[in-house]
């Protein structure tokens, strides 16, 4: 959609500056979305997480895993489609599949607790969300449909725990939406749409921008909007499909939240302001679905030009977090303190390519990945389990228009 995306991202300003221009298939089980750390997705139930610091890492082959990837494919030097890669969990090496074609704009995955099939989000100004079953064996993944969010600019998306209802965020409607899975996977007519009417947009901003959405310990919804500065807690009603607000939490005008990860504890988690170059600790209470955020800390961005701020993941057992930093083009390390209240910054390391739109841990941990939009490439480093410290594996990915990477 080259020309329509030119367009969108016109009415756009804030979201223009960080877009840019970008320079056999797997199945199995593990995280459920880009940016893995983000929560353990809760029951529910409203039980609390029983996950603790101390929880070790799951194993994990030393084989070939799955890695699927997301991209832009409307921006000059885009991608094709959904990349669908895999990578030695030995030591990070990364091999080309096939691509996942006629999906538009996939900037962003998730994948059904099932493993079976992969969404995405199509980031354009009609906004949606695309289910592909994966393949198994010899059968091919194949597309199972599209379907409209009902807003603009999709940005972001997640499975509910129980894999009935997948969830969406509008960037550019500032709207979230609700819609049904299938028991084969496909995807329904949206159940709910929620505008994010208040509060009143952030200095510099046109409207509500709402940027992720996801489900906390506890089973509460929660939805960071950039541009109201604040994140919306909702009560999904598992029969019907609709969204209730139940809480909600404003931070300093103008700090631009984009994107929430929590602590394996459950009871802290961890905001990336993305206008202000800030990162939050946050307090949070899984009964209520709550937020306390604490003092807005600098993320230690070094380099010329200002640096915005992406998205953290935290190590499986809660002692590391990294921060994806675009500008700089960094990786930041923080050491969690005080059973996950504190973020202490220890440094900061190359990301291995040009503007780090998101990063992901593989599921045991040992392995950092980084969609580096502009170079157009997917780097990886090793993490050192006693030190958390990042260190280069081998030459990045080519991967055009890289916008998301989903190892499993």
């Amino acid at each position: 959609m080259g020309t329509d995306r030119t367009a969108y991202t016109a009415r756009h300003a804030n979201r223009r500056r960080f877009l840019g221009a970008a320079s056999g298939a797997l199945a199995g089980v593990g995280l459920t979305a880009c940016g893995g750390g983000e929560g353990d997705g809760g029951s529910g139930s409203g039980e609390r997480s029983r996950a603790t610091p101390s929880t070790p890492a799951p194993a994990e082959d030393d084989g070939p895993r799955p890695l699927y990837l997301g991209a832009y494919t409307s921006v000059a030097g885009g991608g094709d489609g959904i990349g669908l890669a895999a990578y030695e969990a030995a030591d990070g090496r990364i091999t080309g599949g096939r691509t996942v074609e006629g999906v538009p704009d996939p900037s962003y995955l998730a994948v059904h607790p099932d493993g079976r099939t992969l969404y995405a989000a199509n980031e354009r100004e009609e906004g949606a969300v695309t289910a592909v079953r994966l393949g198994d064996g010899e059968a091919p993944p194949r597309v199972l449909g599209t379907r409209p969010t009902g807003g603009s600019g999709t940005c972001h998306l997640s499975v509910h725990p129980s894999g009935r209802w997948l969830l969406s965020a509008d960037y550019g409607s500032g709207s979230v939406a609700v819609h049904p899975v299938a028991a084969d996977g496909a995807l329904g007519a949206a159940t709910d749409r929620v505008v994010h009417g208040s509060p009143r947009p952030g200095p510099g901003q046109d409207g509500p921008h709402a940027h992720q959405i996801l489900t906390a310990p506890g089973g509460h919804v929660l939805a960071v909007d950039l541009g109201t500065d604040t994140v919306y807690t909702y009560r999904l009603d598992t029969r019907a499909g609709t969204l209730a607000e139940t809480a909600r939490t404003t931070v300093r005008a103008g700090a631009g939240p984009r994107h929430l990860t929590f602590h394996p504890s459950g009871r802290y988690a961890y905001l990336a302001n993305e206008l202000d170059d800030t990162v939050q600790v946050c307090a949070y209470d899984p009964r209520t679905g709550r937020l306390r955020p604490a003092r807005p800390q600098p993320t230690g961005g070094s380099g010329p030009g200002t640096a915005y701020p992406a998205n953290l993941a935290v190590t499986p057992d809660g002692r590391y977090a990294y921060l994806a930093n675009r500008g700089p083009d960094t990786l930041v390390r923080y050491a969690v303190e005080a059973g996950g209240a504190r973020l202490r910054l220890v440094d900061s390391v190359p990301a291995g390519g040009a503007f780090p739109r998101q990063i992901a841990l593989s599921p045991s941990g040992r392995l950092l990945f980084a969609a580096n939009q502009r170079s157009g490439t997917v780097s990886v480093h090793r993490v050192d389990a006693k030190s958390g410290e990042l260190r280069p594996a081998g030459r990045p990915f080519t991967a055009p228009g890289a916008s998301c990477a989903l190892p499993r």
